[in-house]
């Protein structure tokens, strides 16, 4: 006899709130992707290019966690044209001793909201200044206003400007945000005036052309793209990545192939053998992070299975200490 829990997207919403616990989560994963035998195959991913969709499946093993989780997670970017989200899915979490399913979590691409939010906080935790105040964010989507949310939780934001090609919908997430989280947030008209000034600049699109200029950073700034986990998508100036004085990878397998890396491999600007240090190695304190308050720093996160077994788990052991979802035998 086994026992499987259902937990929904409100209840998951209730129970995996974004906060200082879920970043840490996501921490402790990228520290064990760099001091654990963990297996992480290659990201799955079917595209649907008519609908402008695609679908992601991502998984990791972590040796001494009780499950491992697979995610379904689809991505149709014409949905917001018909009043849908661009994104949604599902996470399967497995017993790593039996293999037996132990929950389902339909939590609507939530799960991965928070956990990709949570991401974006430890890089800006090992690569920003602690003293950064004001963030640019690229992008006017849920993953731009959950970025924002999570860098205040690591760093002491006061201020924030939010660019997207569409204007409205950066004013409406400026206006938003603004009352949310009680400092001023500014929608920009273009994305330089939005980087001139910032201490972190966050891009969270699915653009397939840059929309970050080499040429507008300067010294101290810190670069998250978070946007690029596919091929044929591109944020930051290749130049972006070789003017720097630090890149970071999740995943360096993966940014080779899918992430900002993969561009400037593709100009002929960064050989494709290259060592770059791993965010999780910097968490480990097996590499450097930012060396000095002038250094340029980039993260270029593509999004990792390991992070997804992490969240999953942390709402599994959530639900079962407050009862969350709804159990069945079989």
């Amino acid at each position: 006899m086994t026992t499987m829990r259902i937990l929904t997207e409100a209840e998951l919403r209730r129970i995996v709130p974004l906060d200082l616990e879920a970043i840490a989560c996501v921490e402790d994963a990228f520290h064990a992707l760099a001091t654990r035998a963990v297996a992480m195959p290659p990201i799955l991913r079917l595209d649907i290019p008519e609908h402008r969709g695609e679908v992601d499946v991502k998984t990791a093993y972590v040796p001494g966690l009780d499950g491992f989780a697979i995610k379904i997670s689809p991505g149709f970017f014409d949905n917001p044209k018909i009043g849908l989200p661009s994104t949604n899915g599902l996470m399967v979490l497995f017993s790593t001793t039996t293999g037996l399913v132990q929950a389902v979590l339909l939590d609507n691409g939530y799960l991965t909201d928070v956990r990709t939010a949570a991401a974006g906080a430890v890089a800006a935790r090992h690569l920003s200044r602690k003293d950064a105040s004001v963030a640019a964010i690229f992008g006017a989507g849920m993953q731009a206003r959950l970025q924002l949310q999570a860098l205040r939780l690591v760093r002491p934001i006061r201020q924030a400007r939010i660019w997207a090609r569409d204007a409205a919908k950066a004013e409406a997430a400026a206006d938003d945000l603004t009352k949310r989280l009680g400092f001023p947030v500014h929608a920009t008209a273009d994305g330089r005036t939005a980087v001139d000034g910032a201490d972190i600049v966050v891009t969270t699109t699915p653009s397939e052309t840059p929309v970050l200029r080499a040429e507008w950073l300067r010294p101290g700034q810190h670069v998250t793209a978070m946007g690029s986990d596919a091929e044929h998508k591109n944020e930051i100036e290749p130049a972006v990545i070789t003017g720097a004085g630090l890149y970071v990878a999740d995943s360096l397998r993966q940014t080779r192939r899918l992430g900002e890396l993969h561009h400037a491999i593709e100009a002929g600007l960064v050989a494709a053998d290259t060592i770059f240090p791993e965010l999780g190695e910097i968490v480990a304190g097996r590499k450097p992070g930012r060396t000095g308050p002038e250094q340029i720093t980039v993260a270029d996160l593509t999004g990792t299975g390991i992070q997804d077994t992490a969240i999953a788990t942390l709402a599994a052991a959530r639900a079962a200490a407050t009862g969350a979802g709804t159990s069945f035998t079989s």
